[in-house]
């Protein structure tokens, strides 16, 4: 019978880092499911103050020095950007890397486990659905302010932690290599799904060919643009500071936006399946565009605007091709509840492309007349 994994020891962990406090305590905290995470409580000359500690999941990320390189250069210009603005809130506006004793954004502990920490943004929290349109236009106002910070930003270009997280061709292409490969035997059964795929080919390519032709720029984006990724203040509500900057990285602002629209403007869950009433909430999709437009207006081009309300089909269609390919492969990369979830899934986001598609002109209209009034 195997044994649970001995709790980490948070003290010595801590002690990695130049907190210049007294460790108090710590305590799992937070509902991700890729790192670790904890909260930890420290006295500093009798305040007390609390901090993130989280242990990366160097499975999925299997280079730390990359990706802290990235966090650290994006959060360090952000917090410029800030302090410049005289942001009064500068330090809570965006995450900050607490140095290891030796000077890195991060630290091994003695059995080579990679470990950060941030200061906790305190009075605020995150949601895992949006309840309010309020919210929505919260959520998109701060990825909005999360890429305007980073746009300048200038160096060497991000590394890619996850090498083309959202290159649509190729995940189409891996689609076609598990339906040739057919390893479970399952793509006669699915004929309809990848009829469906396969016929939208067309599609995949927008945004790659936009970038390759630069006709829209490359971008610092964060590219997992969810709800519970943004912390609201408990009082005013507002988007306060966007978190979980692991895939933050080269990208296009479509992306963000889009998966924006993929996540959050569904009138079903993700796993539904009773799908015949499936379709976008055009006042949820309003507020985004609000929201995100009422801050990169300023920035984005033309060509970036026009294809805001085409990017939630792209990444909705991309998300089905994932879940259909890893059914055809036998569920070997997203967690599954029973045998037939990802085939639910691929459904539910194919089902989602079509309330796309039917309501495409209403959505570009209202992307078009916020990017001509704000």
């Amino acid at each position: 019978m195997s044994s649970k994994p001995k709790p980490p020891n948070l003290r010595k962990i801590s002690a990695l880092f130049d907190m210049r406090a007294d460790f108090v305590h710590g305590f799992p905290y937070g509902s991700g499911h890729i790192n670790d995470t904890y909260c930890v409580s420290f006295d500093q000359a009798g305040q007390r103050i609390r901090y993130v500690l989280q242990r990366i999941n160097t499975h999925v990320f299997k280079d730390p020095h990359a990706l802290m390189e990235n966090i650290s250069r994006v959060t360090h210009h952000s917090l410029g950007r800030l302090l410049a603005e005289e942001n009064p809130e500068a330090y809570r506006r965006t995450l900050t890397c607490i140095p290891a004793n030796d000077g890195k954004s991060f630290a091994f502990d003695p059995q080579g486990n990679a470990w950060r920490t941030y200061p906790l943004i305190e009075r605020a929290r995150s949601y895992d659905l949006i309840e309010t349109n309020e919210q929505a236009f919260q959520v998109a106002k701060a990825f909005g302010n999360f890429q305007k910070l980073a746009a300048d930003i200038g160096g060497e270009r991000l590394h890619e932690t996850i090498p083309d997280f959202h290159h649509t061709p190729k995940r189409l292409d891996a689609l076609r290599a598990a339906i040739e490969t057919d390893a479970s035997n399952r793509a006669s059964e699915v004929k309809d799904l990848i009829d469906f795929a396969l016929s939208r080919s067309g599609d995949c390519a927008r945004i790659t060919d936009l970038i390759a032709s630069g006709d829209i720029p490359e971008r610092v984006t964060h590219n997992d643009t969810k709800l519970n990724n943004v912390l609201l203040d408990d009082v005013t509500a507002e988007g306060v500071c966007v978190v979980d900057l692991d895939t933050t990285m080269p990208g296009s602002s479509l992306y963000d936006f889009g998966d924006m629209i993929r996540s959050g403007t569904p009138t079903m869950l993700e796993d539904d399946t009773a799908l015949s009433a499936l379709d976008v909430r055009l006042d949820r999709f309003d507020a985004f565009a609000r929201g995100y437009l009422g801050v990169t207006n300023s920035f984005l081009n033309a060509t970036e605007i026009a294809n805001l309300a085409f990017s939630g089909k792209l990444l909705t269609l991309e998300c089905g091709i994932r879940f259909l390919t890893d059914y055809l492969q036998g569920d070997t990369y997203f967690k599954i509840k029973h045998p037939t979830h990802n085939l639910d899934r691929c459904r539910n986001q194919f089902a989602f492309v079509q309330a796309i598609e039917r309501n495409l002109p209403e959505m570009e209209k209202i992307v078009k007349g916020y990017a001509d009034t704000i």
